[in-house]
């Protein structure tokens, strides 16, 4: 169906992509693999039309084609589906579905059609849990990445690019995902699946393609692949383990964070301790109360109720300030809306907490110069790879990014830090090098509250898991714990003592 040969792409003299090609079958899932800055957004741009390739070409159904912009991609029938969603919230399903592209009668918008052409292209994709004129914006997300999906088909669509579509659902929901993808390809919709998630790759695709430092590796048979052999191939060398040693009870020292009967709007009664040297999972469904109880316990969203002790003193964090100063960190879930300012520089951003809270520069041995240098330290000892300190921390892959965000942190040297999904969006590679930072945070004494939706991460991570559910602890498991136990508490289907015995 498409065929790309010898594709290159530079930017201001800079080669991002350079003689890549790449084919996709009619009915077939291709993925597309990588580390962050291997090209992959790149080149999934050139296929829909928003960049022009310097060289190459670009093939569909045979015959060559040359996209002046996403328009020409569109009427050729490739459709993206962003990992950030491009619906208007405030219209229903079938107004975002057939935006810039309304059926019209007599002059005026045909809302009768356009509201059953919709319902058919739901249904088409099975989704029959949503009408089409309930507003969008009072959707779930995996709800909404269905809408983007049906949109795509409304442009008769026959190849559809993914990126990163089950970075923002529930494990749940990606199930949903899956099912919706099996649709599609028995209609003979050919899709472009770019993740980082290896085990949905293994999961759904026909074929997978290595990117890395803009040139195609290799293109592998998904079911003659293993893991480790397409980690080597990203990485360029192999990862030891995917996971660093859990701590051994040696290890662990006091009881650093305690909440005790923790309550608000989106909590009840929530029972955590934390020590220190400890890496506590928080797993659960989304909308379980996860980040919720982050939140609560940074102070961005405080306790109504119950107690929370620091190193067994009683303390009220009403405000992130307060938790600032009493030693708490927060990584937040959302990098790009919460977690950067993207058109400040990475220095800047690597201040931004310090300058905020203490702006006398006491938490440094000297003064504001003594703070400066610290956090350039950290920003080589997290070993962050940008043009240099001053360029804009948009234009840094997702990793990079993140790396910034915990040198920001890690200049205040804080006791107590919660990670809400520290490696969502990131490559493998950079995966490990995080975790590592991690652990070695919690070995240096530091207590670590870490939220993650990927299974793996969470149980291979973790020295014990706390499970919610409708904004309780449904309950607690050892290190080791299986993924079974883990969604089976976060279902409801089992209780602790079940899973206990």
């Amino acid at each position: 169906m498409l065929q790309l040969r010898g594709i290159g792409k530079s930017f201001l003299g800079v080669r991002v992509l350079a003689d890549v090609d790449i084919d996709v079958r009619a009915g077939e899932v291709h993925a597309v693999v990588g580390e962050n800055g291997a090209g992959k957004s790149t080149l999934m741009k050139i296929i829909s039309g928003v960049y022009t390739p310097d060289g190459g070409a670009v093939e569909l159904d045979g015959r060559a084609v040359h996209f002046r912009g996403p328009r020409d991609a569109q009427a050729a029938g490739i459709g993206i589906i962003h990992q950030e969603f491009n619906l208007l919230p405030e219209r229903t399903v079938a107004e975002n579905v057939f935006l810039g592209h309304e059926p019209v009668r007599r002059g005026l918008v045909d809302r009768k059609a356009m509201h059953e052409r919709t319902a058919a292209l739901l249904a088409t994709a099975g989704e029959t849990s949503f009408d089409p004129g309930v507003k969008v914006g009072r959707l779930g997300v995996a709800q909404q990445q269905v809408v983007e999906i049906v949109k795509a088909l409304a442009l008769d669509a026959r190849l559809l690019i993914m990126d990163e579509p089950t970075a923002a659902l529930a494990d749940h929901e990606v199930e949903l995902l899956y099912a919706l993808v099996r649709r599609l390809q028995e209609r003979g919709i050919g899709l472009l699946y770019v993740s980082h998630r290896l085990a949905e790759v293994f999961d759904l695709s026909d074929r997978i393609t290595v990117l890395k430092d803009g040139r195609r590796v290799t293109t592998l048979a998904t079911k003659d692949t293993t893991g480790d052999q397409l980690v080597k191939h990203m990485v360029g060398r192999e990862l030891a383990g995917y996971f660093p040693p859990r701590a051994a009870p040696d290890d662990l020292g006091a009881v650093r964070l305690a909440v005790h009967s923790g309550t608000n709007h989106k909590l009840r009664g929530v029972d955590v301790r934390l020590r220190a040297g400890e890496i506590l999972g928080i797993g659960g469904l989304q909308g379980s109360g996860r980040s919720a109880l982050a939140r609560a316990i940074f102070g961005a969203d405080p306790f109504t109720g119950g107690t929370v002790e620091l190193d067994g003193a009683p303390v009220q964090l009403r405000s992130p300030r307060a938790a600032i100063r009493a030693g708490i960190a927060y990584v937040t879930e959302d990098r790009k809306a919460e977690g950067i300012v993207g058109g400040q520089s990475v220095l800047d951003n690597a201040l931004l907490a310090g300058r905020a809270v203490f702006p006398s520069g006491l938490f440094s041995m000297g003064g504001r110069a003594d703070r400066t240098a610290n956090v350039r330290e950290l920003l080589t000892a997290v070993e962050v790879h940008a043009a240099g300190e001053d360029q804009e921390i948009r234009f840094l892959s997702g990793g990079n990014q993140q790396k910034v965000v915990l040198a920001r942190w890690l200049a205040l040297g804080p006791k107590i830090l919660l990670f809400d999904e520290p490696t969502r969006g990131i490559d493998v590679g950079a995966k490990s090098a995080i975790h590592d930072l991690v652990r070695k945070l919690a070995r240096d004494g530091a207590a670590v509250l870490m939220i993650s939706s990927e299974l793996p991460e969470l149980l291979g991570m973790s020295d014990r898991i706390v499970v919610m559910r409708d904004g309780a602890v449904a309950g607690e498991l050892p290190a080791g714990a299986s993924e079974e136990d883990v969604v089976g508490l976060a279902t409801g289907a089992v209780t602790t003592e079940e899973v206990k015995a």
